[in-house]
């Protein structure tokens, strides 16, 4: 019989569905299929004008019509393909009854320009005015659906009315470890005995002209616009940063005896968690790099793992030239020798990166790598860095024997998260 507890005494932790959408496509089969032909969802982007802009591409999801665009409708889409694909595979519950907690990592939410421009025009309001006052004149009356829309809380409180989760929503935002810290949100209240079930959802739809327009002033996106698929290039010597990307992904966790007990597939195991933030600069990591090695030894201590049990690393692998090098910085030193051996791989090579997506849609790609015992491959990897020596999958999926995948998340802010999945439990 298998023990229910992991060697520290908590509830073991399982995944008994999961959902995704990027820009290669909704579910996990087209994704999957995709991801591991090495195909790009990198394209021009054709939603808003981008003249005189230096990045014009973007990992959109445009097989989704919405008029007016609108990023925060577009990922309460997003985050309900992925819930509902999710749910279904797990099986859980009856419908609009998620047994269980809602831990929600969605974008910081604002009035985008279009909506500030009618409210503004509509009320006579002057250029310039303060945002909150804006906000507020956008509560009264005609335009109460903008100020339902853009409460930060707005995407997580339409996805508890459709599918019946239990107590109050936690929505976050952790920069691009968005994603993970939701998940291990979580483990930790399935750890605690708080719940047997949790549904951890992450989304992003933020390819607009403003987040565009500021990503670009920090100079972290990519400028090689032509061809789109080749823009993003991790860890190679000619990346030159990050391309923004639209998607969202979907986990339901719950204790392996509740799981167990009502005949569920295990589909793969939330063994650890990490996190840890450094605080060190808005954008920058720390230079020394002991955030990131912090937050990897815990993610493998919480697991209690040691280096020689991870067989995968999925990277952050933003193609940015300073977090590559940051990530490879704390990886080395926490491997060692053995840093050069694993095999790693970039998702957002294909997808772009889905900013507070990401954990979760990169935590699904990890649990299909383990189930399909296949490596997504880093597509663009034909000029090496010399200076990253991992073992990068260059540009073909690889097949290879995988029982634990350490999935990264380091973030803008010092936000740093690693979860540490497997096949089975241990």
């Amino acid at each position: 019989m298998t023990a229910t507890r992991d060697k520290f005494g908590r509830p073991i932790v399982v995944v008994t569905g999961m959902g995704v959408v990027t820009s290669l496509g909704a579910g996990k089969a087209d994704n999957w299929k995709k991801l591991t032909a090495g195909e790009s969802g990198i394209r021009t982007i054709t939603r808003f004008p981008t003249d005189g802009l230096k990045t014009t591409m973007a990992g959109t999801v445009d097989f989704i019509p919405i008029e007016p665009m609108s990023s925060v409708v577009l990922s309460d889409k997003l985050a309900d393909m992925a819930t509902e694909e999710a749910i279904d595979q797990a099986g859980i519950g009856l419908t609009g009854d998620f047994p269980g907690p809602l831990f929600m990592a969605v974008a910081p939410v604002e009035l985008e320009w279009r909506p500030r421009e009618e409210v503004a025009r509509a009320t006579g309001m002057k250029e310039g005015i303060d945002y909150d006052a804006m906000l507020r004149v956008s509560g009264n009356g005609r335009f109460a659906d903008y100020h339902r829309r853009f409460l930060f809380g707005s995407v997580a409180d339409y996805l508890v009315e459709k599918y019946g989760t239990k107590g109050s929503p936690i929505s976050l935002s952790t920069a691009c470890a968005s994603g993970a810290t939701a998940i291990q949100l979580g483990v930790e209240a399935i750890r605690r005995g708080e719940t047997d079930a949790a549904l951890c959802v992450a989304t992003d739809g933020s390819v607009n002209a403003e987040a565009l327009i500021r990503f670009s002033l920090l100079s972290a996106l990519s400028t090689q616009n032509d061809p789109p698929q080749a823009a993003v290039r991790p860890f190679s010597k000619n990346r030159d940063g990050f391309v923004m990307a639209e998607g969202a992904g979907a986990l339901v966790l719950e204790s392996f005896e509740s799981a167990t007990a009502r005949g569920a597939k295990i589909l793969g195991v939330l063994a650890g968690c990490g996190e840890l933030a450094d605080n060190f600069h808005r954008t920058r990591s720390s230079p020394d790099g002991k955030p990131i090695v912090g937050c990897v030894r815990k993610a493998l201590d919480d697991a209690g793992m040691t280096i020689e049990n991870i067989d995968y690393i999925n990277a952050h692998g933003t193609g940015t030239p300073e977090n590559d090098r940051m990530e490879y910085l704390g990886i080395s030193t926490v491997f060692g020798e053995r840093a050069k051996e694993i095999p790693v791989s970039s998702n957002k090579s294909m997808i772009g990166h889905t900013l507070s997506a990401a954990g979760a849609v990169e935590a699904v790609f990890s649990l299909l790598t383990l189930e399909h015992q296949r490596i997504p491959p880093t597509i663009n990897y034909d000029v090496p860095d010399p200076a990253i020596p991992f073992d990068v999958v260059p540009n073909k999926a690889r097949d290879a024997k995988v029982t634990a995948v350490m999935s990264n998340s380091f973030g803008f802010g010092g936000q740093n998260a690693s979860l540490i999945l497997t096949r089975e439990p241990a």
